[in-house]
Parts: C-alpha cells; structure tokens; sequence
C-alpha cells in the first residue's frame, strides 16, 4: 500500500483565513478544513492595516487544532496568502508595525512619483509586472516619501504568507511566486532589480533571499511546538502567492491549450509560459509576469472579480439588508440581460466602500441607465466581469500566439454558476470548474513535491484530477454575447 502522509496547509485570503489537513496518497488528496476565522482590514492612526497578532494567534490555534485531529505524524506546515502586502523586522526580529493593507490610500500618486524618477516603460522592462498602485513597490516609495520610521528602522521586508512563516519557524526567506507579485523583482532572471529600487531610492538590502516553492526552510519552534501541542514540524514554502498554489492545482491533461481563471475577490487570468514575456504587446496590454512553480511563470492579468460584489453586499447589509450570495445570484438571474455596462477595473471601484452608489456614479457618467434593483445592479457586474474575461483572452492570444480552446476556473468563484456560465458565452469557448480549494490542493502538493511524495506538477495535478468532481459549460447565446462584446469595447 502506497505511503499516505498528511500535511497542513494555512490558507489566507482577504476576507477569511482557512486552516486545512491534507492527506496525500499515490493518487489521491483528501481535504479536511479544521479552523476558519475571518480577516479583513483594521484602521489604525487613519491607515488600513492587517491585524498581525490575532491573525498569528488564529493560525497557531488552527495548526493545534489540526495536530490533534492528524492523530500521526505531519510533514510539514505550508502557508500561502495574497500578494504584495508585507512586513518590516527592527534588528530585534520584531515588526515595526502593523502591515499596511493593500487598499490604503498611501499609495496615491504613488505612479506620478515613481514615473518621475524612472520611466513606466524602464520599470516594466526590469520587472515585467503589470501596473496597480497596489504594488509593494509603491507601497514602500509612500513609506520613503512620508519618512517613515517604521521603514527607517527596518533591518528585513518579507512578504505576508512568508511573515508568518518566519513567526513560527524563525527564517528569514522570500519565496520565490509571492516575491515575484512586488514589483521589485526582474522576472527575466528572478534576482531583484537593482534598476528599479536604486532609481526609487529602496532599500535593497532589506529585501529577504528568495528560494524556490517546494523548499523545505525550517522547523516549527521548540517553545511553539509545545505551546500547540506538537514535536517539529517543517515548515515549507510551498507556491507562497494564494494564485500560484491554484494554477499549481489546475486539473488539466493533454486535452488542448488552455488557459487559467483563479476566481475570487480578485480574478487572475492567465497561461503558464517557460519565460517571462516583456515586449511591446505584453506592455501595451499591461500583462504581468509572475513566479509559478516547477520553473514556470504565470503570464497573466489581474482583474477586479467579485469584489465588486462582496461591496455591494457589505453595503445593502449596512443599510439593513441582509442578502446570502445565493440569494443575490437568483436575484441577478431573473433581472434584465445587459442593462448596462461597467468597466470592471476602474480605479474608483478599488477602495472600500458604498460601492452600489459608485457603480450608479460609474453608469450616469458614460450615459448610462442607474438602478435600484439590487438584482440588476448583480447582473450588471456578473455580465461586466465576463466581457472582461473576454478581452483579456483576446489579449493574451495575441500576445502568446496561441489560440486558447479551454478555460480552466478555480476557487471559489466558482460556486456562482451563472457567472461561470456567464464566463463561457462570452469567450464562446468549453469552461472547466474545479477544485474549489484548488489553492489549499496546490498548497498541499507542494509540500508532498518538498518531501518527496510526488515528484513532479504533472502528477501533482493528476491526482487533483482524481481526487475532485470538474463541471464543464458549453457557451450559449453566442451571438448576442458577441455583439454586447463589441458594444462594450466602445
């Protein structure tokens, strides 16, 4: 009987945090969620932050809860999160302050002043990273230009997932796909780029060794091991960045070219290519290139996904409406098709909050229809979202040459069926969903690859495919998806 080995995976997003345990056969993955806690930004001192302390103690509580329910040994402890957002060590090894979240406001202007200093096109020709102000490295130009003393006291930068890592384990590393979302980083050769951080005045010398996922990078500590119950564990960078532990997971086998749609908060769309690709077109559509595992890189786009509808839903509660994800898509199903249309991306729709009235705003101002009705305001964002997704594969057919036949979706957008339909009448191309937990199988897989359980991604993802139900979706209305696809590229 194949060796079966259990492993914990610590999955952060942006509005909750998963602990799971992952059981690894010869040719299957059993997935068992053992702690779920929410996250989601603190204001501190007028600024967005993460919770740093009570996400720690989280993970620590799921990882003890998950020790006992293992009930035999566990090979390792791997932690993924989103991108960009990091944290400064003092010389202490302590942090200097709470992380900034993604979506404060510090970055600001942060394009105008970094552009005057080095060009965009120089920026993106030593990182090959798409553009969002979002971007550690403006983040840490807004800490420079404010003269921060978090930042003056800073001895080391490392990413989140990797942050917590060091927390339990004591290693200071950048593991290689969530360094790679910064900015900071040359894609081409994955070294920092000296170019981009001298020329921005950035400490580059505070930026972490960067190692590559599947390497095991320490022991859990002795005192932590005993305060949550356990002997040492390792700890591993796995496929840090949440997206490339889902691409890692994606079920596909030799059935044509395909691409892949990492469905969430965000939307990240894209293929995996040898080399990173930074040339005229991939500037021009603003593509990024982002570490993935086993030697890959991720040529993709990220695309403002069901935020959008997570806000809008924060809101309607705010004022009294209390709507469940699956009442808001029967609502959007029965209301009328291509009421209107909004750009997705618009800059105005980054930021917490009313975000039914900024839609409304977004609508009158290119001419269009407003509404009231919660469930057409859905289907206009549902409908935007994958026109979206239509454009951005046109993009990276034209940029990679290839004709895309399928669409892998992972995560948990996929639960929302009408979008994931939505999805294949507007590319007019096969849609295949699943795993839903697609970045704690990739996460997990990983680990098992560092141990030496599997030994390469294309048996990594077959035993996604046999361990997993997939649902495939056929495009309809072809012609009417085709016609409001040439009207909303107006």
């Amino acid at each position: 009987m194949a060796e079966l080995k259990k492993y914990i995976a610590v999955d952060l997003g942006a509005e909750s945090g998963r602990v799971m345990i992952g059981t690894v056969s010869a040719d299957k993955l059993v997935l068992e969620e053992i702690h779920r806690f929410s996250n989601g930004p603190i204001e501190e001192n007028g600024s967005l932050r993460w919770d740093f302390d009570r996400l720690l103690g989280e993970i620590k509580a799921g990882i003890s809860k998950a020790v006992k329910e293992a009930k035999t040994q566990v090979w390792g402890i791997g932690i993924d999160s989103w991108g960009v957002d990091f944290g400064l060590l003092d010389a202490d090894g302590k942090l200097t302050e709470n992380p900034y979240h993604y979506r404060d406001s510090q970055t600001n202007g942060m394009f105008e002043k970094a552009f005057e200093r080095i060009s965009k096109r120089e920026i993106y020709e030593n990182t090959g990273v798409q553009f969002m102000q979002l971007n550690s490295v403006y983040q840490l130009l807004a800490m420079r230009l404010a003269n921060s003393l978090a930042l003056a006291k800073a001895q080391n930068l490392i990413f989140i997932a990797d942050l917590f890592s060091y927390f339990l384990c004591g290693k200071i590393f950048g593991e290689y796909t969530l360094a790679s979302t910064s900015q900071f980083m040359d894609m081409r050769t994955g070294r920092w780029s000296r170019e981009v951080l001298g020329k921005l005045s950035l400490p580059i010398e505070i930026m972490p060794k960067v190692v590559e996922p599947g390497t095991i990078v320490g022991q859990l500590f002795a005192g932590i091991g005993k305060e949550l119950g356990c002997g040492p564990i390792p700890v591993i960078a796995t496929g840090s960045h949440d997206t490339a532990s889902a691409v890692a997971a994606v079920p596909a086998a030799g059935e044509g070219k395909w691409a892949y749609l990492s469905s969430g908060t965000w939307s990240l769309m894209g293929v995996e290519v040898p080399q990173a690709i930074v040339n005229d077109k991939s500037f021009e559509y603003e593509f990024t290139n982002e570490g993935g595992v086993d030697k890959t890189i991720r040529l993709l786009k990220n695309i403002m996904g069901l935020w959008l509808i997570q806000e809008s839903k924060r809101q309607w509660q705010r004022e009294g409406t209390e709507l469940s994800y699956g009442d808001i898509t029967a609502m959007a199903e029965k209301a009328r098709p291509f009421a209107g249309h909004i750009d997705v991306d618009h800059s105005e729709f980054l930021s917490p909050g009313d975000m039914p009235k900024r839609i409304n705003e977004y609508l009158a101002q290119t001419g269009q229809e407003t509404t009231d009705d919660k469930g057409q305001m859905i289907r206009i964002i549902l409908e935007s979202i994958a026109l979206r997704y239509r454009g951005v594969t046109e993009a990276i057919e034209d940029v990679t040459g290839d004709a895309i036949e399928i669409m892998h979706i992972v995560g948990g957008g996929i639960q929302n069926e009408l979008l994931c339909q939505f999805t294949a009448n507007a590319l007019g191309k096969k849609v295949i969903t699943g795993p839903i937990e697609a970045t704690a199988s990739g996460n997990i897989l990983m680990q098992a690859k560092a141990t030496g359980q599997i030994k390469t991604l294309s048996e990594a993802r077959k035993i996604v495919r046999n361990s997993f139900e997939v649902k495939e979706y056929q495009p309809q209305d072809a012609q009417v998806w085709e016609e409001q696809y040439l009207r909303s590229k107006k």
